[in-house]
C-alpha cells in the first residue's frame, strides 16, 4: 500500500509508523510505503548521544527558525528534514527471504540511485557510508529501524530542500562531505509529485512489488506481492 500523505508533523508521523509496525507484525495490513514531507525538524539517531554533539546551531537559533529536535529510535546520527524533501517510510515485513539488514539498506540505496538516474544524475555509494551520493555530496539519507524483521523509518531524498538548513548540523556526523539536491544538480525546477511517482515505480521494481494505483491520486494504492 502506498500512502502519499503530504506534509505531516514529525511526531504524528512517528506515532503513525509505530502503529503501522504493530499492525504489520500482526499481519493486519500489507507492506506499506509512506511518502510525505516534514516541517523543518532535526532528528537524532540511536548511535552514541544520537548526534546531539553534531547540532551546530544554538537552541535559541533553532527556536528562532521554528525547528524542533526529536529523538527517533532509528539508526544513524543527526539529520535534517524539511519542505522540498521527500521522506519515505517503508513498513515492510522482510520475512522470509529478505532477512538481511545490510541487503535492505543497499536496496533502499538502489531505489535512490535509480530515481536520480531518471534526471541523468550519476548517483552512487561511498564505501563505509550509507545513502546515495553525487560525488562527495549526499543527495539521499537513509536511517532505518527493524523490529522482528518489520522495517520503519527509511529515507529522505532532497528535491528542492533548503540546503542552508543543513549548516545547522553536521549531517549524519560526517564533517568532510557536503549535501545536495535534485534541483541543485539539474539546475531546474523538479516537481515533487513527479519525483514521488518515479520513486514509487523504482521502489516497487527493487522490492519486487507491483503497484495497483487507484483512480484518484489521493487514495492509497495497494502494493501486490
Amino acid at each position: 500500500m502506498v500512502r502519499r500523505l503530504g506534509t505531516v508533523g514529525y511526531d504524528e508521523a512517528l506515532a503513525l509508523q509505530r502503529s503501522l509496525v504493530e499492525e504489520r507484525k500482526a499481519d493486519r495490513i500489507p507492506d506499506t510505503l509512506l511518502l510525505l514531507e516534514h516541517p523543518p525538524v532535526i532528528t537524532l539517531g540511536v548511535r552514541g548521544d544520537g548526534g546531539r554533539a553534531n547540532i551546530v546551531a544554538t537552541t535559541s537559533r533553532l527556536a528562532e527558525l521554528g525547528i524542533e529536535v526529536f529523538e527517533t529510535g532509528r539508526g544513524g546520527d543527526v539529520t535534517y528534514h524539511g519542505p522540498g524533501q521527500i521522506v519515505g517510510y517503508p513498513i515492510i515485513d522482510l520475512k522470509p527471504d529478505r532477512c538481511d539488514v545490510h541487503r535492505y539498506v543497499r536496496d533502499v540505496e538502489e531505489v535512490m540511485i535509480r530515481v536520480c538516474a531518471e534526471w541523468a544524475i550519476d548517483a552512487g555509494r561511498i564505501k563505509g557510508l550509507t545513502g546515495a551520493w553525487v560525488g562527495p555530496e549526499k543527495i539521499a539519507a537513509i536511517g532505518v529501524r527493524i523490529s522482528r524483521w518489520v522495517t520503519s523509518h527509511g529515507f529522505a531524498l532532497n528535491v528542492s530542500t533548503n540546503l542552508d538548513h543543513f549548516a545547522l548540523i553536521v549531517p549524519c556526523g560526517i564533517s568532510d562531505r557536503g549535501v545536495t539536491s535534485l534541483e541543485r544538480v539539474v539546475g531546474t525546477t523538479v516537481p515533487a509529485q513527479v519525483v514521488e511517482e518515479v520513486l514509487i515505480r523504482r521502489f516497487c521494481e527493487v522490492f519486487d512489488r507491483v503497484p495497483t494505483m487507484e483512480s484518484s491520486a489521493s487514495l492509497p494504492a495497494p502494493l501486490g506481492p
